[in-house]
């Protein structure tokens, strides 16, 4: 039988429990973003967070996709929210790199450098040019080689137009003298959906997001766009060790708020952020199901990193002669 002190004790955890919940529930929620569908990287690190940051903050974690435009849709909603609304995006460094490097601030609607808080780095990942096993090529030689003999089948798809698998995709096609045609989707859960049925046969794209079916035989990895080979594909052979150095480089993901965000609600969301990346049990999530490392760094970080990406492919950029679409 429980004495006197051990009830009140009991109780007065249960009534403590009870009011964070209350509290957590009387609180909007926090909105994430995601630019891209259901299906992706982007939105499948989404949830993982939401889940996972609902614990540490303990307030109710929702994601919205609002896909469209290589994310330009959801930056231009995390733009138009208040700094107190709790509104974020979770996207790849390539939503904001590409769209400021390809478009004028007047057609997105938004500037990477005054209108967004960058809130953290989340995880890292490799980029690399998958092919539909059906074509029967094994590396980026083999690749060419088919191309030659297909001249039809120059296409490839990305998850959106002006990105860097765009860029990586165009570069690849001038360095093998082969006209490349991209065909851009609304994210790279539709891009392998129809590599899958044939429609298209050649996709570059977040690693992870091609894992499963690599696994079962139907996709296979050419070649990843990087200097190094990446220690979560060992096996792959970079497209520059083949001969091919399209300028590509790992891709990451990060959080961006509106800006003007209070310092407070900067160091809360990190704070949550970093112990949820910490996590073994997240690490392990990311590695096995989204071929993603846990990778978190500050803002300020995430502000350099983007400053010297922009400084490294506005050159190739604007030697591509890319003119984006209307």
């Amino acid at each position: 039988m429980m004495n006197r002190k051990t009830f009140s004790t009991v109780l007065a955890t249960m009534l403590l429990s009870i009011g964070l919940g209350a509290m957590a529930q009387d609180k909007p929620p926090i909105k994430l973003l995601v630019g891209f569908p259901p299906g992706g990287a982007s939105d499948s690190l989404a949830r993982l967070m939401a889940e996972k940051l609902r614990d540490q903050l303990k307030q109710n974690v929702i994601v919205e996709n609002r896909p469209g435009v290589g994310g330009r849709i959801a930056a231009q909603a995390v733009k138009a929210s208040s700094p107190t609304a709790q509104t974020y995006m979770i996207a790849p460094n390539a939503t904001f790199v590409f769209q400021h490097l390809t478009y004028p601030v007047s057609v997105l609607g938004y500037d990477m450098n005054t209108d967004f808080t960058s809130v953290a780095r989340l995880t890292s990942y490799p980029m690399a040019m998958v092919v539909s096993t059906s074509i029967g090529v094994k590396n980026a030689k083999e690749y060419v080689n088919w191309l030659k003999a297909n001249p039809s089948k120059n296409t490839f798809g990305t998850a959106g137009q002006g990105g860097d698998t765009h860029f990586n995709g165009l570069q690849f096609g001038k360095l093998a003298g082969i006209p490349m045609q991209v065909v851009p989707y609304r994210g790279n859960g539709p891009l392998v959906v129809d590599m899958l049925g044939a429609q298209i046969l050649t996709g570059n794209m977040l690693a992870g997001d091609a894992l499963q079916h690599v696994k079962s035989g139907k996709l296979n990895y050419i070649g990843v766009f990087a200097p190094q080979r990446s220690s979560l594909l060992p096996d792959v052979p970079t497209m520059t060790e083949q001969g091919f150095n399209t300028g590509g480089d790992d891709g990451w993901m990060g959080v961006w708020g509106p800006a003007k965000l209070p310092a407070a609600e900067l160091e809360r969301m990190q704070m949550a952020i970093k112990n949820v990346l910490a996590s073994p049990e997240v690490k392990e999530i990311l590695l096995s199901k989204f071929l993603q490392v846990s990778d978190y760094r500050s803002g300020a970080d995430v502000d350099k990193t983007l400053q010297a990406e922009l400084a490294h492919w506005g050159p190739i950029i604007k030697a591509s002669g890319f003119t984006p679409a209307p």
